[in-house]
């Protein structure tokens, strides 16, 4: 495909602020009507009423619906009676055009405190016009369910999305299918394709955050599916442009025939592209990525084809949950390895830290890191490309300046653009993740990543060829200054997995710390008031004990989580009188005590509120075998038993679905192959998800993946109804 010149920095400002829901207008291809309700009066009617009503819209307008004839105003009314409208719901009728009733498919919906949407399309294609995909209800039941089943064997991202691109061309017959997928910071790039061989590929490259305004995402995410049926066609006007009674604008946002920002369909020329379809990857409630189809010649598909692209889309968001779900799994697996040589280090070697920097490929290939740095006791230890000691202390400087988070994790893709007065780091250190290790005292394990560099020609022009950082193609909606800026000093952004494991290993070396620190604390009496520092601050709840199991130390952590005092816990008896299951803990302490041996279990802690916790009791040994004394460090699982809950409620609504959509047969209900393979999928997505109890928050994903599942039935109930 050809460079294309692009808009410029005016184009970009007037794309920012134009109000793309409020077109006025609509594409050609169908007619929308404005009625008010109850009495299903037409308000407005979009130009082209009299080519495909057969009545001007001036003859439609302040008459009841069922002017038009047919049964399309009674067909209206049973939608209306529906209190929640602001999606659509699929609608066949029939009008009288011409003195022939003539067959029609649309949409219905409600604009709260403005008017009812109607929008209708000819389902009779006259010769020479634009081709229409139509499939058959039980083609595209098979075609659907071999989808679904082809998704569900994905195993990574990648083969998902290759999956998708070529199930949607084969069911739908675009030139060009891509799956387009978002990074942290906007920008996005074609991870799959399926083409016609003789278009050039367009996999593998990258886009602006600029090419998909705020607005448009924002749309994306309430509408999901857009199609464009011909990019040349000549936009049919609302008449009346302003809603009457109101004087306000419609709001188009989920009308299917708005008309496309004029930008936007520029944009579509200068790449040669004459149809589209585009429906959103919507992952927790954040637009993950597009499904985008190009034709290069007018192209349009029937509802049910577009309603089958929506579920399609549905089923890949759940499974796109499961699969990184699956990444948060195994980074658990990668951070108990982390965890156990470390501790053996410790054991052996009397330090964890040299383990952890001795084999840089080990700490740095899971992250595609460059460079690391500990940050710890006011030493910096290093493995592989890193910034000097100065640079690196004033890295650390301003890490420290930053506004705390919840995760204790700092990550930027580029400190230049972030402090410029840092931008003697770009070389080495251009994107950072820095996991906090204490929460009192400036220590982190840092990783960097280096500036990447490649060559990038503006508009075919090797004249204007700049060094960019990023694999980010030069689009026609990009400015060179606007490239110029955004492509200086940037790593390659950090992933989700990454930024996961990041995470976890900081957790993980928090734990390890306060382990070591309370092994000192019975070691070395002369360094209690230097160890006690370090374990009172840290955020997990600790009780260390003697050989004769009274209690030395009580962190604050413990006592805000069991709410009582110092007081209270004097030996491992009184600890154990703290839990609901006080006979089971004294009883699991003694054993432990009496055995030698490191015990796991759960309880619950009898506060104010009853509060679940995991409980990791280790036995520490003397040189000469004696029990110097016991460690015990509490979690809270209030949340985990919340995703736990969440889940049993996914599962319980998965199994009351199942049958309402189950197909009839022989006079009797049977299974639904398609319904039952899309809540397999739902369910295998559910146990990834909670599997991988790393993920930031497991509860709302759940509650998100139900509301997925129920959308992917509702989706489909609406293929049926249009085949039915």
């Amino acid at each position: 495909m050809k460079n294309h010149p692009a808009f410029g920095e005016a184009d970009l400002t007037n794309c920012e602020r134009e109000l793309i829901h409020l077109a006025g207008s609509v594409q050609p291809h169908g007619v929308l009507l404005t009625v008010r309700e109850p009495g299903l009066v037409v308000m407005q009617a979009s130009a082209n009423a009299a080519g495909l009503l057969g009545m001007k819209p001036d003859a439609l307008l302040g008459r009841p619906l069922a002017a038009l004839g047919g049964d399309l105003a009674e067909r209206v009314a049973e939608i209306a009676l529906a209190p929640d409208l602001d999606e659509p719901v699929p609608l066949r009728c029939r009008v009288a055009m011409n003195g022939a009733e003539a067959a029609y498919e649309g949409v219905v919906h409600r604009v709260p405190g403005q008017a009812l949407v109607v929008e209708i399309e000819p389902l009779d294609t006259p010769a020479g016009g634009v081709p229409v995909v139509d499939i058959d209800g039980e083609s595209l039941q098979r075609q659907l369910n071999l989808a679904v089943q082809r998704f569900g064997a994905a195993s990574t991202l990648g083969t998902l999305a290759d999956a998708v691109v070529r199930c949607v061309r084969d069911m739908t017959g675009y030139d060009r299918v891509m799956v387009y997928k978002f990074d942290p910071e906007g920008h996005g790039r074609v991870i799959a394709e399926a083409r016609d061989p003789r278009l050039e590929s367009l996999l593998g490259h990258h886009y602006p955050s600029t090419d998909i305004p705020q607005r448009a995402r924002e749309l994306y995410l309430r509408n999901r599916v857009r199609l464009l049926v011909d990019v040349d066609y000549r936009a049919a006007e609302l008449v009346p442009r302003l809603v009457p009674g109101l004087g306000t604008e419609l709001d188009m946002s989920m009308c299917s025939l708005r008309s496309m920002s004029p930008l936007h369909l520029q944009y579509l020329r200068n790449m040669g592209v004459t149809a589209t379809l585009v429906v959103s990857l919507v992952r927790e409630g954040q637009l993950w990525g597009l499904v985008a189809c190009h034709h290069y010649r007018p192209f349009n598909l029937r509802y049910a084809v577009r309603a089958a692209c929506d579920l399609l889309a549905e089923v890949v968001s759940t499974r796109i949950a499961a699969i990184e779900n699956y990444a948060y799994a195994q980074v658990a697996i990668q951070v108990r390895r982390l965890e156990q040589r470390l501790i053996e280090a410790t054991s052996t070697e009397g330090d964890w830290r040299l383990a952890l920097l001795r084999n840089p490929r080990t700490l740095l290939q899971p992250l595609d890191a460059t460079g690391a740095a500990l940050f710890t006791d006011d030493e910096i230890l290093t493995t592989g490309e890193v910034p000097s000691t100065p640079q690196l202390r004033a890295l650390q400087q301003w890490v420290q300046s930053q506004p705390p988070s919840g995760d204790r994790l700092f990550h930027c893709s580029s400190v230049e653009r972030a402090n410029p007065a840092l931008a003697s780091l770009t070389p080495t250190a251009s994107g950072v993740i820095a996991a906090r290790l204490a929460s009192d005292r400036p220590d982190y394990l840092m990783w960097f990543r280096k500036e990447q560099l490649l060559t990038v020609t503006w508009a075919g022009n090797p004249a204007k060829a700049v060094v960019a950082t990023n694999p980010l193609e030069l689009s026609p909606r990009s400015s060179f200054a606007a490239w110029s800026e955004l492509v200086r000093g940037t790593a390659l952004p950090w992933s989700g997995s990454e930024l996961a494991l990041a995470r976890a290993i900081g957790a993980s070396l928090v734990d390890i710390i306060v382990q070591v620190n309370a092994v000192r604390l019975l070691i070395a009496e002369h360094q209690l008031a230097q160890v006690r520092d370090k374990v009172v601050s840290s955020d997990e709840a600790v009780i260390v004990c003697d050989g004769r199991q009274r209690t030395l130390f009580v962190n604050d952590a413990f006592l805000r989580l069991a709410g009582c005092t110092r007081a209270q816990l004097d030996d491992l008896a009184a600890v154990a009188a703290v839990f609901v299951e006080r006979d089971a803990a004294r009883r699991a302490f003694a054993a432990m005590a009496g055995e030698g041996h490191a015990w796991r279990g759960e309880l619950t802690l009898a506060g104010e509120r009853a509060t679940p916790v995991s409980v990791r009791a280790e036995v520490v040994p003397s040189r000469d075998g004696t029990t110097l004394g016991f460690i015990l460090i509490f979690d809270d699982l209030t949340e985990a038993r919340r995703a736990m809950r969440a889940r049993e409620h996914l599962e319980a609504s998965l199994a009351q679905a199942a049958p309402s959509l189950s197909a009839f047969g022989n006079g009797k209900r049977e299974p639904d192959e398609l319904m039952s393979a899309i809540l397999a999928s739902a369910s295998l997505a559910a146990m990834d998800i909670a599997d991988g109890n790393l993920a930031p928050s497991v509860t709302p994903m759940l509650e998100d993946l139900e509301a997925a599942t129920r959308r992917a039935t509702a989706l489909y109930a609406r293929i049926r109804s249009f085949k039915g």
